[in-house]
């Protein structure tokens, strides 16, 4: 372990100081009942984990394209907030799984690419990424849309039908064939428009880990971030009561956030190198992949184990979806961006966020 930390730029090393905070949470979980401490310190010590899953993730994304560089960091981002979802069920709390997948939604798209634009901005005056590939993606995010907000939609209308459970897994069916067909796009028929990676070959740094070393450390990091989502889960409800925040908050911001760290440290790395294709790719696919694979397996785990959740989210939630589909779709249609695009992304997700605080 100290040889890896020693790879690692020392404006990083905070994030490894956190690590502390795993056998203090294990103690508290495994050793007390004070929920509210077990919530806190899981949350902390998820921090440098979700970091080193990022800092594996670099290296395996290094000498890819765009389009697999974004899906290893989505995938491995969205494994912690498809942990934490599934306890959540098993222990019925569907506000958080509901507000945690609409947090991490706009979360991506807004907050990280946000983030990305404007600290890349600062160092490149003018920035350009593939507006086709982009394309592609913001067409899938309609189509999130829409498959998150009918059902919806149709529950408004009829709040005393007994179809919701049918509609409900008959669209999660075709959100993940669309998913599917997507990788399939992305991957092998039009791959050619998503590949950059001769041009971040050439001006990228050496990767520092082998790809199996990588794999190793991604994989046990995972393990250790599904205890710790363990204890999360288990002191969220009491903690939620104590700190004075709601569910729908705690879900939304907090745990969108925390779950969500590696795949913005690294679209952020990407975007100072002048590639925000990959930093845009990255926020993009995870956004896609939580609404499109990640709530179809949900979904069908819960009509597995009867756990009760369907597509169906509070109006304001298809609302705040649908802000940030628009922003993102109106600011990457041109191809290029500056600092104040991404100064504008991000103060639209603030103002989200402080509307859920009194939701």
């Amino acid at each position: 372990m100290h040889r890896l930390l020693t790879k690692i730029p020392n404006v990083e090393r905070f994030f490894y100081v956190l690590l502390a905070f795993i056998p203090v949470s294990l103690f508290f979980g495994f050793f007390t009942n004070n929920l509210t401490l077990i919530f806190i310190t899981s949350v902390v010590a998820i921090i440098p984990l979700a970091r080193i899953l990022g800092f594996a993730t670099e290296q395996l994304a290094m000498q890819s394209n765009p389009a697999i560089s974004g899906l290893l960091s989505a995938t491995f981002g969205n494994i912690v907030e498809l942990m934490i979802a599934i306890m959540a069920l098993r222990q019925g709390l569907l506000r958080i799984v509901e507000a945690s997948i609409v947090g991490s939604i706009i979360g991506n798209l807004l907050l990280l690419i946000g983030l990305s634009i404007f600290i890349g901005g600062l160092r490149h005056k003018h920035q350009k990424f593939n507006k086709e590939a982009i394309g592609v993606s913001s067409t899938m995010l309609i189509i999130m849309i829409v498959a998150l907000s009918i059902p919806s939609v149709y529950s408004f209308i009829n709040p005393t039908t007994t179809h919701i459970p049918v509609l409900s897994n008959a669209v999660v069916v075709v959100m993940a064939l669309i998913y599917i067909a997507g990788l399939f796009f992305s991957l092998k028929t039009h791959r050619d428009l998503f590949d950059a990676s001769d041009e971040i070959r050439r001006t990228q740094r050496a990767p520092t880990l082998k790809k199996s070393m990588a794999s190793l450390i991604l994989l046990i990091a995972t393990l250790i971030v599904a205890l710790e989502s363990s204890f999360l889960v288990k002191g969220v409800e009491h903690a939620a009561v104590n700190i004075g925040l709601t569910e729908t908050f705690i879900g939304v911001v907090i745990i969108a956030i925390i779950t969500n760290i590696a795949e913005k440290s690294v679209a952020i790395h990407f975007a100072l190198e002048n590639h925000l294709d990959v930093s845009l790719e990255i926020g993009l696919s995870s956004a896609i992949q939580i609404a499109l694979f990640v709530v179809p397996i949900l979904v069908l785990v819960s009509q597995i184990f009867g756990f009760g959740f369907y597509l169906v989210f509070s109006l304001f939630e298809i609302v705040a979806i649908l802000f940030s589909v628009m922003i993102v779709n109106h600011l990457s249609s041109d191809g290029k961006c500056n600092w104040l695009e991404g100064a504008q992304m991000m103060a639209v997700y603030l103002i989200i966020a402080i509307a859920f605080f009194f939701v």
